[in-house]
């Protein structure tokens, strides 16, 4: 008995012993590091466990031929119906005005839709016949991207400022003012309360060169919108340009200003929706948005500060080509109209006409200053930080058919969007992985290689989209372990759908730990399966229906490779 006992409490001191030296090991394994480092750690620990789990190949590569053509925006446009007429003619004499989304959508952008009808019952007349208009809602890149291809020209235009009709005439359109503004709006920089204070402190003022600087010295987060698709973004580009040599916006004093501002920006977004989701995680201390967004959004109401820039956003009104003079005539009525106490009262109420006293910090430039910097934006928006991405394709049974035949057609329009400075690598998952392109610099033996990837697809078998994922960030922890500097993207291309292997808690804290901006991009998909991973680091969800998905995923491209 008495023996029994020695031997249980020997036992019992031998574990002891074993469990302190165990912990005393990972105690001091740890000492001396940041939680930063541990957490990293344990991350590349897990990563490595989970890869090895999952079955991977690695495909022969095949090379598909190069497209050598450059990206045509005609091409890729959607058919116009994609975009809905808000307000319809009621009449034969008539003309369509293309209108940003801010004036011409529901409830408070709904401004110019309920103008446009009220005109429309108003019995006016140009050469004694009843005239009326005809609003579609599209926003002001994208009308630009149809009118200056020559896919769809409209009657007439009217962006949320001066900046697009100047870019549509640079490129030969005939262009007239018929109205400077049919309603007034700025665009701005908001800010939190506790970053204007402290930058007011520091600078005794705030104004754009005040925001460039502070960015410049790392002393500010801010995020801003796509400048070849958003009036706010295509505007601050400019005015931030213009504070570095004001005098010549693309010269050698504003490019090297531009690339040590453009170094700090950590966050460029393709929608103001997607800003603004960005904003609400508090990782941003500012970001751009017009005043009209700002005053009627309940959430910014307190705690932030909006700081005025740029250019004006009091939505000009132009004619587009060689208009007969009729329809010329319908156009002035209706700026006549719409200039009327009565609706520009309306607009007052849903917040345009504010910050009246605010002058533009300078003039339009013209459209192929604007084309030039919108350039030198593309070519140093990365802050010379190379950008590693690799594209995981969704290849399961229920991708057979149309959607693998849109996926492949998005990316191999896409792909003349990557610059050959990116390194880009290829995955493809169904119930297993297949590496089909490991990472290389994207020259032209790595999009040849890239397209015949693509073109090889076949689908069949379950969907393991969270496998895919974690050999992604296996592929591109041991491209970060070869160069620091590099910029890590991954693109999910899939319909959302998941029944095999690891689940996205399994894969959650390491897309968390490694920051690695997720993006998605559905094919009948389920949108929300999708939008839930893309949040994690705040990247965009595009829901890639039938007729735009290549102009969709261009513009992604466009604006993070």
């Amino acid at each position: 008995m008495k023996k029994g006992k020695a031997i249980l409490v020997m036992t019992l001191i031998l574990a002891a012993v074993f469990g302190a030296v165990y912990y005393g090991i990972n105690l001091t394994s740890n000492l001396g590091k940041s939680q930063t480092q541990v957490s990293t750690e344990d991350a590349a620990k897990r990563l490595e466990k989970l890869y090895n789990k999952i079955s991977v190949t690695v495909a022969e590569p095949i090379k598909g031929q190069i497209d050598l053509d450059p990206v045509s925006i005609a091409d890729s446009l959607p058919d116009i119906s994609k975009f809905p007429v808000s307000v319809e003619n009621s009449t034969g004499d008539y003309v369509e005005i293309f209108s940003s989304t801010e004036k011409s959508g529901t409830g408070v952008d709904g401004w110019l839709n309920e103008v446009a009808e009220e005109f429309n019952k108003a019995g006016i007349t140009v050469d004694g016949k009843p005239v009326s208009v005809k609003i579609r809602n599209i926003a002001s890149g994208t009308a630009a991207d149809f009118i200056r291809s020559g896919k769809y020209i409209p009657d007439a235009f009217t962006p949320s400022n001066e900046l697009w009709g100047e870019m549509v005439k640079a490129e030969g359109i005939p262009a007239e003012l018929i109205s400077k503004r049919l309603v007034g709006n700025v665009t701005g920089v908001v800010s939190t309360k506790a970053k204007y204070d402290e930058l007011m402190d520091k600078y005794g003022s705030m104004n754009i060169k005040t925001l460039t600087d502070a960015i410049a010295a790392n002393e500010l987060a801010m995020g801003y919108t796509d400048p070849f698709a958003s009036s706010t973004g295509l505007n601050f580009l400019v005015t931030a340009l213009s504070t570095f040599d004001s005098s010549d916006l693309l010269g050698e004093t504003a490019i090297a200003g531009f690339e040590k501002f453009q170094a700090n920006v950590p966050f460029i977004a393709s929608t103001t929706l997607q800003m603004r989701d960005a904003a609400k995680t508090g990782m941003l201390d500012a970001f751009v948005l017009e005043y009209q967004t700002y005053v009627n959004a309940a959430d910014l109401k307190s705690g932030y500060v909006f700081t005025p820039f740029g250019v004006r956003h009091d939505s000009p009104l132009y004619t587009l080509g060689d208009l007969p003079q009729g329809k010329v005539e319908i156009l002035k009525e209706f700026a006549a109209f719409v200039a009327s106490d009565k609706y520009q009262k309306l607009g007052t109420d849903k917040g345009f006409n504010g910050l009246e006293e605010y002058s533009p910090e300078l003039e339009a430039p013209d459209g192929a200053t604007l084309a030039s910097a919108q350039k030198l934006w593309k070519e140093k928006k990365d802050g010379n930080k190379p950008i590693a991405a690799v594209f995981v394709a969704d290849v399961s049974g229920s991708m057979g058919g149309e959607p693998l035949n849109r996926l492949k057609e998005s990316l191999l329009k896409g792909q003349k969007y990557l610059g050959r400075d990116n390194r880009i690598g290829f995955v493809s998952y169904s119930s297993n992985v297949a590496i089909n392109l490991p990472i290389g610099k994207y020259d032209a033996n790595q999009q040849s290689m890239f397209v015949g990837a693509i073109n090889s697809l076949q689908a069949g078998g379950g969907t393991a989209t969270f496998d895919g994922i974690v050999v992604a960030m296996k592929m591109l922890q041991d491209e970060l372990a070869a160069d620091p500097s590099v910029r890590p993207l991954i693109f999910v291309l899939s319909d959302g759908e998941t029944n095999e292997g690891n689940s996205l808690n399994d894969i959650r804290s390491l897309i968390e730990t490694y920051k690695i901006p997720v993006y998605t991009i559905g094919y009948n998909a389920n949108i929300k399966a999708l939008q839930s991973i893309s949040s994690i680091n705040e990247a965009a969800s595009i829901n890639a229906d039938t007729d735009d998905v290549v102009y969709k995923i261009g513009n992604l491209l466009n604006v993070q490779m």
